[in-house]
């Protein structure tokens, strides 16, 4: 029997990504500021979603479905031909195919005494 290496999940509140070592990403779709697709493996493409504090969710094309899909839509003007185009034309490289209008505020800088 074969097990896949990973596991999409996708709610309303989020996407969740886990591995086969027990590794898991996971993201707020609130917090989602961008989405990067690239990455192109020797049977995949990656579909990268970015969080305001710089954390990843990496979803392979290949876990993707309509839920996954319906659920990018409701991020601000998202575009979806946009998408289908970008993972038609992957290569090893990443573009940027959708970013928050609302992009987070950059952090303070820390001052140590």
């Amino acid at each position: 029997m074969h097990v896949p290496d990973t596991y999409v999940y996708v709610t309303e509140e989020g996407v969740t990504r886990h591995y086969a070592d027990g590794s898991v990403e996971a993201l707020a779709w609130e917090d989602v500021i961008e989405v990067r697709v690239g990455g192109v493996t020797a049977s995949d493409v990656l579909i990268v979603l970015e969080d305001r504090a710089g954390d990843n969710c990496v979803v392979p094309r290949s876990a993707t479905d309509a839920t996954f899909l319906a659920r990018l839509r409701y991020l601000p003007d998202f575009d979806l031909d946009r998408l289908s185009w970008a993972v038609e034309n992957a290569d090893d490289g990443f573009v940027v195919v959708w970013r928050s209008p609302d992009p987070p505020h950059p952090l303070p800088d820390l001052e140590y005494d």
